[in-house]
């Protein structure tokens, strides 16, 4: 009999900024490395014998936490990537209620319905994972295995192994960043022994679902801002609060329902390896209710696609730097804040 660990990735920037992640090949939160601290400590005293990964960089980091201590090899494998979201990815989930509320609906609760252009299947992600799984078996026959993965592969693939039909695995539940499901395999028969275990996060106030409210709600709906490019209309409703917006550059509006709610504004590029936030602006009234972070994931994805490595902006207000300086960014000079967004070597 093979033991497998099956665990998820730490929080990464899409489950932050509430972006459609698939593919897309983001890396790990400041919470996701505490995430992964918490991780490694769980299986400090837990024999592994071998480690294998999907290749994509949020669950290579997150592997670290157990091969590296042990002093193992990771083997990385596309067969145990999230689903490919296809046109859907890098798009964020408020934008996917709003324009394809029928299709989210199927992501979320009924499988054997969901299909958007240049998307997998829910059959074809388990027409390569669960092969996948019993070859890693096989390889490790009497041995004890963990897997890095990802959350919506994961709950098609566990759903799948507990028996249920695709068009009920709406029911089954969502696995918190790094939980732990545990298989067993014998005779490349595959049981769930126990699926999305989060103490080792719960115990250190580390879950990144104690701070999110989506999970909880029947549909699964998400409910937040999105994002237009600014218009006369826009710019009528910020100069009612208050707010001149500025011409350089590329600006767009933050939308909640059918109100504008601030802005953010992307600079002229004058070094190829920084991008300059001009702009960064929540009204008031919707302070403190985490609206403020999901729009620095569209700066994110606007300059990595560019191959720009830091983000730099200027702000002297002492509360807006402890804002920005408590999701990555650090001082650099005067009143300039900088944030690193490349890649480096974070998957070695």
């Amino acid at each position: 009999m093979t033991t497998i660990y099956l665990i998820r990735h730490a929080e990464a920037e899409g489950n932050l900024y509430r972006i459609a992640q698939g593919h897309l090949n983001g890396t790990i939160t400041d919470r996701g490395y505490l995430q992964i601290e918490a991780l490694q400590k769980r299986f400090a005293d837990i024999h592994i014998d071998a480690v294998y990964s999907s290749d994509l960089r949020r669950a290579c980091i997150t592997a670290r936490a157990i091969y590296k201590p042990k002093g193992l090899p990771l083997h990385r494998t596309p067969d145990f990537r999230e689903v490919n979201m296809g046109v859907w990815e890098g798009r964020t989930w408020q934008e996917l209620r709003m324009d394809d509320e029928e299709q989210l609906y199927y992501f979320n609760r009924d499988l054997s319905r969901w299909k958007v252009e240049g998307c997998e299947t829910c059959q074809q992600v388990l027409d390569r994972y669960i092969p996948a799984l019993r070859r890693v078996a096989a390889e490790n026959e009497g041995k004890t295995v963990a897997i890095l993965s990802h959350g919506a592969a994961m709950r098609m693939v566990l759903g799948t192994l507990e028996g249920i039909p695709m068009e009920e695995l709406g029911r089954t539940p969502h696995g918190d960043n790094t939980s732990v499901s545990l298989l067993e395999v014998e005779n490349g028969e595959i049981r769930v022994v126990y699926r999305d275990d989060n103490s080792h996060l719960t115990k250190a106030g580390l879950s990144t679902f104690a701070r999110q409210s989506w999970w909880k709600d029947k549909y699964m709906k998400e409910e937040g801002e999105y994002y237009r490019p600014m218009n006369d209309e826009y710019r009528a409703e910020l100069a009612a609060l208050g707010v001149t917006v500025p011409d350089e550059g590329l600006c767009y509006a933050i939308r909640f329902g059918f109100e504008t709610i601030g802005l953010y504004q992307l600079l002229p590029e004058k070094d190829p390896r920084c991008g300059w936030i001009g702009w960064y602006w929540l009204a008031p009234a919707w302070r403190g209710k985490h609206l403020g972070i999901p729009p620095m994931g569209q700066a994110v994805v606007y300059y990595r696609r560019r191959n720009v490595e830091y983000l730099r902006l200027a702000c002297n207000d002492e509360a807006s730097r402890g804002f920005f300086m408590k999701f990555g960014f650090t001082p650099a000079e005067g009143d300039i804040l900088e944030k690193y967004i490349g890649y480096g070597d974070d998957t070695e």
